[in-house]
């Protein structure tokens, strides 16, 4: 049986008075980039609600997410490692199970969705969930009232097909799967949470917009096409992306303005990973979509911005994990503020449920909340150390030194205050140092084993 959260009232300036519960919304793009919005520095991308987000919030440099989709949402969801709650590989992504996946994350987890809701939130995810597909193992097994959008990793924004392998239909609304060929799914995810804020206005809800972009297919709108026609590719094609996924966004929150919501609202934006340098991918032959054999979808080796840092989605270098990051709840926080600490994924369930004066669920959390931070900018992070682990990869930060290794075997050790971070490798070098760091990682490896 899960042990769900009770309301309490805590002592905080950053705490709203009793009666007055801020509404909550999450803004996670899907392979977005390090630098890759305008107020990270990335001056050649039209990023307007990511820009008032920093100037009516605070921004983090030194943001945390994780190296793909699943456990990026884990540690979001849960405020736990990924490792706790079973996701260490690919989760189910269809609900017919053609995928022959059978991961999906433990139902006995308390989500920040169960956590509201348990404090008389409604609750809603609009986009992409890739939890697992399972029945007993989506987002209205998890907390969440109202689900609209796809269940797996990513979908054809027109066909609304997942596009690896022979492929499988994926949009769902509220457990049952609907059709809307050919109409665009950013739109629809879009309007859907739109009429959601209109409907639940005079009530606390929480809304998780998971977007399914930048990540490939890079099918932009049409409305920038002629924005970025001097870039190269494949920063054209990417910039285009983050212009739609960042429209997207600029629709919401002018939808929480026109409802006078906007001050009580908390909004948080993260990347879940990295920018994606996937290439070559092709539709096979007799795919499920109908979709003629050979037709390109990947993300044409990738278009990201990561500035000195090295690496992008799916490697444990910086530019895979170091995502972009931002608070905004203009009624309690400071705003236009930037804060160079140290944060992850995991941190914002803490923070949330400090903020909304929710008790913190009877579990072990791994995320911390980052008030302190905001308070007093001098605060050092509490994450002395930091993991990451999928599959066999795995990587660890102490201090400015970062081992990387697979299965039993560290293969990289790189130092991030170098003038070029993380190009050379210390392997060899500094083997106490190595055996030191791998023995940190060995024993974190057994604490989140699930139990």
């Amino acid at each position: 049986m899960k042990l769900l959260p009770l309301l309490i009232l805590l002592a905080s300036p950053f705490l709203p008075c009793a009666g007055a519960k801020p509404n909550v919304v999450i803004f996670f793009t899907d392979d977005q980039g390090t630098l890759d919005a305008n107020c990270y520095g990335s001056r050649d991308l039209y990023t307007p609600a990511m820009d008032q987000l920093a100037a009516t919030g605070v921004r983090f440099t030194q943001a945390y997410s994780h190296t793909v989709c699943c456990p990026a949402r884990a540690l979001l969801m849960t405020g736990r490692h990924p490792q706790r709650s079973g996701v260490i590989h690919w989760t189910q992504g269809d609900r017919k199970g053609s995928d022959q996946r059978n991961k999906n994350m433990a139902a006995s987890e308390i989500t920040i969705a169960e956590a509201l809701k348990g404090a008389g939130y409604q609750t809603a995810i609009f986009g992409k969930w890739h939890l697992g597909a399972k029945e007993g193992h989506g987002p209205l097994a998890q907390g969440f009232d109202h689900h609209f959008g796809h269940l797996g990793g990513f979908i054809d924004n027109y066909t609304h097909f997942f596009l690896h392998g022979q492929g499988f239909h994926d949009l769902y609304e509220d457990n049952k799967e609907i059709f809307n060929r050919d109409e665009y799914f950013p739109d629809l995810m879009t309007k859907k949470a739109l009429d959601y804020i209109d409907a639940h206005k005079k009530e606390p809800f929480f809304m998780y917009v998971a977007f399914n972009i930048p990540h490939y297919p890079e099918q932009h709108d049409q409305k920038f096409e002629k924005r970025y026609q001097n870039l190269k590719m494949p920063r054209q094609s990417y910039a285009r992306m983050i212009s739609t996924t960042d429209d997207r966004m600029l629709q919401i929150l002018k939808k929480l303005e026109a409802n006078n919501l906007r001050k009580n609202t908390l909004v948080i934006f993260m990347s879940d990973n990295g920018h994606s340098t996937e290439d070559g991918a092709r539709i096979r032959a007799n795919h499920k979509s109908g979709m003629k054999e050979g037709h390109y979808y990947h993300a044409h080796g990738g278009g990201g911005n990561t500035g000195k840092w090295r690496g992008g989605k799916g490697t444990y270098y910086e530019g895979g994990l170091r995502v972009p990051a931002i608070i905004s709840y203009p009624a309690k926080l400071p705003q236009g503020e930037v804060r160079d600490q140290t944060i992850i994924a995991a941190d914002w369930y803490p923070t949330i449920l400090e903020l909304c004066g929710v008790e913190k669920p009877k579990v072990k959390l791994d995320g911390h909340s980052v008030l302190p931070l905001i308070r007093d900018a001098s605060t050092p992070s509490l994450h002395r150390q930091l993991h990451w682990a999928w599959s066999r990869g795995w990587a660890m930060r102490e201090g400015d030194w970062k081992l990387i290794g697979n299965g039993a075997k560290p293969n990289f050790l790189g130092n991030l205050t170098d003038e070029e971070p993380e190009k050379k490798n210390y392997l060899k070098e500094k083997p106490k140092l190595v055996q030191q760091l791998f023995q940190l990682h060995q024993g974190w490896v057994e604490e989140t084993r699930p139990r």
